[in-house]
């Protein structure tokens, strides 16, 4: 059996740098930090856990102007994968809501529904049960005289029903939101979606492991070239090349999750 050579990964230039969503002065300092060049690999690492979506480098300080503590938080904003609030008599709620805005803009269906996919996803590993969806939807105008009427209508078609879809195909109602029409929001929809869910606090789960020997299982979509660099896509400016991202847009798989949920 003949084995094939594996391609050489590509040279680290400025250009690959700027299209993984790197600056020039974060370049700089990866290279202080490992006392060299990154390699293709490293790179790509970097970009994920430096980008916007991961790591929050641009809104963090806002965020920490909003409180985060009190004597009913059992999980602050930012410590877990969702917030959790001692609501009394031994229950507390799990909720959390987050963007999907970008995904939606490239790939509408797709966009919004792994959006919903996310935050569900999020509440149940705290280990509560999901019970409601919300959100709050941004587009531009789709009457009128808008020359991007066509666009507008397209986006929010593809978004409503992806929405729809995964959270039917899961089984969690979405039982309320919001919409606005505005030009402000022409070719660059904001997609915010809500979870909450309910637990008792001896179900409070956490994202840390201790011990040795502990099984991991590994749960996802299909192997595919779908979602490949989506967290550095994901915190780049929307522009006319935007298009050509739309791989790095997610494929849900509504059906794969709603077993993991009642596993």
């Amino acid at each position: 059996m003949s084995h094939k050579t594996p391609p050489a990964d590509p040279v680290v230039t400025p250009e690959l740098v700027k299209q993984h969503g790197l600056t020039s002065e974060e370049f700089e300092r990866i290279k202080r930090i490992l006392g060299r060049e990154p390699n293709f690999t490293e790179l790509g690492i970097f970009s994920v856990m430096w980008s916007e979506h991961c790591s929050y480098k641009n809104s963090k300080k806002e965020l920490k102007k909003f409180p985060t503590t009190g004597p009913n938080i059992l999980v602050k904003a930012g410590e877990e994968n969702a917030g959790v609030v001692d609501i009394g008599d031994g229950w507390a709620i799990a909720f959390k809501m987050e963007s999907h805005n970008h995904p939606s803009a490239i790939e509408p269906f797709q966009g919004a529904a792994t959006g919903v996919g996310g935050i569900i996803r999020d509440i149940f590993t705290m280990g509560a049960r999901p019970e409601f969806c919300l959100n709050s939807l941004h587009f531009g105008p789709i009457t009128g005289n808008s020359q991007n009427l066509a666009a507008n209508r397209r986006l929010f078609t593809g978004v409503v029903s992806g929405i729809a879809h995964y959270g039917n195909c899961v089984g969690i109602p979405t039982i309320g939101g919001e919409i606005y029409f505005d030009e402000s929001f022409e070719s660059n929809p904001l997609i915010n979606v809500f979870c909450l869910g309910v637990l008792r606090h001896e179900q409070l789960a956490r994202g840390t492991a201790q011990g040795e020997g502990n099984p991991v299982f590994y749960v996802g979509a299909e192997t595919g070239r779908d979602g490949l660099a989506g967290a550095a896509f994901a915190s780049r400016e929307l522009t006319e090349q935007s298009r050509e991202d739309r791989p790095a847009v997610q494929v849900g798989d509504p059906f794969k999750e709603k077993l993991l949920l009642e596993a």
